[in-house]
């Protein structure tokens, strides 16, 4: 029990919450907008997973961490509009067509990642991201290391949480956004187009959900330096 207190009260414990927890608020940020629209997705868990294996992919070949993040982002937008293709325009069951989506790229992800990488006796690697330490900030004692020396999507994951809630409270479409989702005959009535405002988050929640791919084991990145 000492050992695991001591542990629990290292400077290294809490930076990597503070990483672990990036991935789940680009995750979540990107589910807001499709909620908000009135959209239930269920598919994320698939769509994300699909997304990892298409990023490290990418990346892998390419020798580019950015690219990978595009890539992953391009995934996930087509994924989004499969998901408005059968919610949005066919009018399905968004539960039923959630799962399905989850299902499909769960198993695509896996089937490419065979196709692409066979079974090798040693697990593909790519180099991740460095942290970027803030000047100044970072050399705090304890909170420094803790909040200020991370990767730089870090730091963009927890400036778009107030960025997302301006957008929402505060900007024209983020009030058409929450009327659609809200009362989507009220909207139509106003003359907001229901389809292109739920294709439209459907469309930025699928480039948010994945950039959890520079954060993902999948299938494995080299040990970034502690700080």
């Amino acid at each position: 029990m000492h050992d695991l207190i001591a542990q629990l009260c290292q400077v290294g414990f809490f930076a990597a919450l503070i990483r672990i927890a990036t991935p789940l608020i680009f995750a979540t940020l990107g589910e807001l907008f499709a909620e908000r629209a009135g959209i239930l997705n269920l598919g994320i868990e698939g769509i994300m997973m699909l997304a990892a294996m298409t990023g490290f992919s990418t990346a892998y070949f390419s020798g580019s961490l950015w690219l990978g993040v595009a890539a992953a982002m391009a995934t996930g937008m087509l994924a989004g509009l499969l998901m408005g293709l059968l919610t949005v325009s066919l009018g399905l069951s968004q539960h039923v067509s959630g799962i399905g989506v989850t299902l499909l790229c769960s198993g695509l992800s896996f089937f490419f990642y065979r196709l692409i990488f066979g079974q090798p006796s040693s697990i593909p690697k790519i180099t991740a991201f460095t942290p970027l330490p803030i000047p100044g900030l970072s050399a705090i004692p304890i909170l420094g290391p803790i909040l200020f020396d991370h990767f730089s999507l870090v730091y963009l994951a927890f400036l778009l949480v107030p960025a997302a809630a301006w957008v929402l409270r505060r900007t024209p479409w983020g009030l058409n956004l929450r009327t659609v989702g809200e009362n989507p005959h009220a909207a139509f009535t106003a003359g907001v187009s229901v389809i292109k405002i739920r294709y439209q988050a459907l469309l930025l929640s699928g480039a948010s959900w994945d950039w959890v791919a520079p954060f993902s084991p999948w299938p494995s990145t080299t040990p970034t330096p502690s700080a």
